[in-house]
């Protein structure tokens, strides 16, 4: 992701992969090959519709944007977070901080894991019999993985399982959910193992 001030860029437009992070896409984009890809979806953010380019020029598909799989929305968006200069210093956005089970700071857990949900049932109709690729953030992903494996959905966000253009797959027999499984085919270019997400 290219973003020199470290800032936390949620829904925010502008903001593009970094030359490493458009490597990593095509990394993902090659894992996929031997796939039975009939469907893409992504996210409406850039850096989403960045990543799933690749897969739509090997595949000769459209992508379909679908709104459901959007970064999670977020009080501290466009800020940059921590102690420091950072905004937990600021008392003001202190109230944010009360309820890391909703979380208070943003769109709840139980909003995200439905929507996606509605997004994942979507895109398993339109490639029925076929694969279908969703492309879409961190917390999102991480978040509906909680809900496939009946999990609670709050967590610690640095024990997240979702790196930079990987691959977590929900594999169906018919609408039944069978199996979750990951894959990491970009680790290699990443060069910051933890920072994670479209």
């Amino acid at each position: 992701m290219h973003n020199p001030e470290g800032i936390l860029y949620g829904r925010l437009p502008g903001f593009r992969l970094s030359e490493d992070g458009v490597l990593m896409a095509k990394a993902a984009a090659k894992w996929f090959a031997d796939r039975d890809v009939t469907a893409i979806f992504s996210s409406p953010m850039q850096r989403a519709l960045e990543t799933a380019a690749p897969l739509a020029d090997a595949f000769d598909i459209a992508v379909t944007v679908d709104e459901r799989l959007t970064e999670a929305d977020n009080h501290f968006e466009g800020l940059t977070f921590g102690a420091g200069k950072g905004s937990l210093r600021r008392p003001e956005h202190w109230r944010y901080l009360v309820n890391p089970f909703k979380p208070s700071w943003g769109e709840p857990y139980r909003q995200i894991a439905d929507r996606m949900k509605a997004a994942v049932i979507r895109a398993r109709e339109a490639a029925r019999g076929h694969e279908a690729v969703c492309v879409s953030h961190q917390l999102p992903i991480w978040v509906l993985r909680r809900r496939a494996e009946h999990k609670r959905l709050w967590h610690h966000p640095g024990k997240r399982q979702c790196g930079l253009c990987s691959v977590t797959s929900l594999t169906f027999e018919g609408s039944r959910l069978v199996d979750v499984s990951y894959s990491e085919p970009a680790a290699g270019l990443a060069k910051h193992p933890g920072i994670a997400g479209a």
